[in-house]
């Protein structure tokens, strides 16, 4: 983008509101569902080894969202959330077509796509990782 403010702003907005998604369905995993009641449906989903991976998707919503919010962490954070999406999309939801509505992968997919651009773009100046790490000659520049 040509508009350094927009480009600012379009990050800031896309990371903000993506991790306000995945932490709140990182929440409603340990505080609606359980961690028991997730690790039964992704056992009744077919999800491989549920009970480890419930508690794992769990906490990588939760803390992986507030990353993204905080904009820390936020290429590792959102490479981890999309490959979790694309997961989400394959095991569980690929066979019921596009529609959420029917189960479909339409929102697992538009947050790995989102994820994805994050990481590909960075988090932006209004981030943690910018604060930290947005020196030119910093070793960990690549995370700003």
């Amino acid at each position: 983008m040509k508009n350094p403010a927009l480009n600012t702003t379009a990050r800031t907005v896309l990371r903000v509101v993506l991790g306000f998604l995945f932490a709140a369905h990182g929440f409603q995993k340990f505080n609606e569902w359980t961690i028991a009641g997730t690790q039964a449906a992704f056992g009744q989903m077919g999800i491989p080894a549920a009970e480890i991976a419930a508690p794992v998707v769990a906490v990588l919503e939760v803390a992986g969202g507030i990353a993204l919010i905080l904009g820390l962490l936020t290429r590792p954070a959102a490479i981890l959330l999309m490959l979790n999406m694309l997961g989400a999309m394959f095991l569980v939801h690929i066979s019921a077509g596009v529609f959420a509505a029917n189960g479909g992968y339409e929102l697992v997919l538009l947050l790995a796509a989102a994820s994805l651009a994050i990481a590909m773009v960075g988090p932006g100046r209004i981030s943690v990782d910018h604060a930290l790490f947005g020196r030119k000659d910093s070793k960990l520049s690549v995370l700003a």
